[in-house]
């Protein structure tokens, strides 16, 4: 079965990346631009060629405005994506922001005016709309913002990682959320909060499962067969200069992948999120920007995924560090220990490298550790590999080694994300998972859709 689950991987790959090399023959290249001619004119008027020259009007220099970032300045507009600032400052607004990290980095601009490139010789052309993002809501005078997204997708096998109703269409996660973000001056606080609703097929991997049964979200008749609902944040938050402080029901600060879809470039999980890593807390958590270069974090928690309730005596701290180490590199290590609530009393760390190698490569190295009194150790390392092949497509790999109690598991994964509008992103992928102690080795095909609003 290996061999024609492979063939049909490659054919998957080989489909999207043909599908669209006629699209380099369609695109209308920026530099044609459609213009009208008037030959009409008044002869007591002079000519346009009579006319003295008019001097070129001076350019101001951009303000520079520390970003928080990077260590260096970064630009005051925002012609480029998130992380598109450096030393070389804004170029034009011909890059995209569909992605993370789209478009630019510490080489400014990795494309042409039209925002693509050759795609590495593969006929990845530049099929993608280059429209403005949609919003459902407007945001309001006040700061709040209604947004959300829709996750479709389709997987040939379980991996046992959220992605484990195979053989179906299914809807991962319809998700609306609400938020004011706090944005205090140096003088004065802010107030922000956030709540998020989800429902779909990832809602019971979601759901406060940290809490005693009958709590939050949690076996209180939220599910409804496979799919259900989840409640997974719900929180405040103060601000003012360098400080920010959270209270309620959020994410985690740990590990590299996230719950919602849209920050993720796969669409499947690594072993070492979905079993070394908290998904939520419960609890306070302030955020101090020691400099532009340093984010120290603090809080206690109720423990690992719990939404306002105490399974226990779970009490843990919960903290770290972020540090950008130049403009390219940043380090975070996030750490909780105590009583870690349905994970015993115990430790664990995630660490996370994140660089930019190029104007288009980024690696990301994560180590993740879990000791706890159950006898319960932990650990995971992953890699991660992205390419940028242009403003709609981008290629990237996972490799990882997850060891829990003395038996190792393994995980390859390769995929592409289209970025076909700024609303709509395509995740194929290939994944190959084994684990040698239970005799199983799995190729699994996948593919998903999201849709932002």
């Amino acid at each position: 079965m290996k061999l024609p689950k492979l063939a049909l991987s490659a054919a998957l790959i080989s489909a999207l990346l043909a599908g669209h090399a006629v699209a380099d023959d369609l695109v209308q290249p920026t530099s044609v631009y459609s213009a009208t001619f008037d030959y009409c004119q008044d002869d007591s008027q002079p000519s346009p060629s009579d006319l003295p020259v008019q001097p070129a009007p001076q350019v101001q220099p951009q303000a520079r405005v520390s970003t928080g970032a990077g260590c260096t300045s970064g630009c005051a507009s925002n012609n480029c994506a998130s992380n598109n600032c450096s030393s070389n400052g804004c170029s034009s607004n011909s890059c995209s922001n569909r992605g993370s990290n789209r478009g630019c980095s510490s080489c400014g601009c990795q494309t042409d005016a039209c925002g693509c490139s050759s795609g590495l010789g593969l006929g990845l052309a530049c099929m993608c709309s280059d429209g403005c993002e949609y919003k459902l809501f407007n945001e309001t005078c006040s700061g709040i913002n209604v947004g959300g997204w829709a996750s479709f997708g389709y997987h040939d096998e379980s991996t046992m990682l959220f992605n484990n109703r195979p053989d179906q269409l299914a809807a991962h996660q319809m998700w609306l959320f609400a938020e004011k973000v706090a944005d205090g001056g140096d003088c004065c606080w802010d107030w922000g909060f956030r709540a998020d609703l989800m429902y779909g097929l990832d809602a019971q991997d979601t759901q406060a499962f940290g809490n005693n049964p009958g709590n939050w979200d949690f076996q209180n008749g939220f599910d409804h067969g496979s799919y259900g609902w989840a409640l997974p944040q719900l929180y405040v938050e103060a601000d003012r200069g360098d400080l920010n402080v959270k209270a309620g029901h959020f994410y985690t600060i740990a590990g590299y992948e996230t719950v919602g879809a849209p920050g993720n470039f796969f669409y499947s999980h690594s072993y070492t999120m979905v079993n070394s890593e908290p998904f939520t807390h419960t609890g306070v958590l302030a955020t101090y920007s020691v400099s532009d270069c340093l984010d120290v974090y603090a809080g206690w928690t109720l423990g690992w995924d719990t939404g306002f309730d105490q399974l226990g005596n779970g009490s843990s701290f919960l903290g770290g560090f972020s540090y950008d180490v130049n403009d390219d590199t940043s380090l975070t290590y996030i750490t909780t220990f105590g009583d870690l609530g349905w994970r015993g009393d115990g430790y664990s760390h995630s660490i996370v490298i994140d660089t930019q190698l190029s104007c288009e490569l980024q690696y990301v190295l994560q180590s993740d550790l879990v000791q706890t009194d159950g006898g319960v150790d932990q650990v995971g390392i992953n890699q991660y590999l992205f390419y940028d092949l242009n403003d709609c497509w981008k290629a990237g790999g996972r490799v990882e080694w997850w060891k829990s109690s003395g038996q190792s598991s393994y995980e390859v994964t390769g995929g592409l994300n289209w970025f076909v509008h700024p609303n709509v992103t395509v995740r194929p992928e290939v994944r190959h998972q084994w684990v040698p102690g239970l005799g199983t080795d799995q190729t699994i095909l996948a593919c998903d859709a999201i849709f932002t609003f």
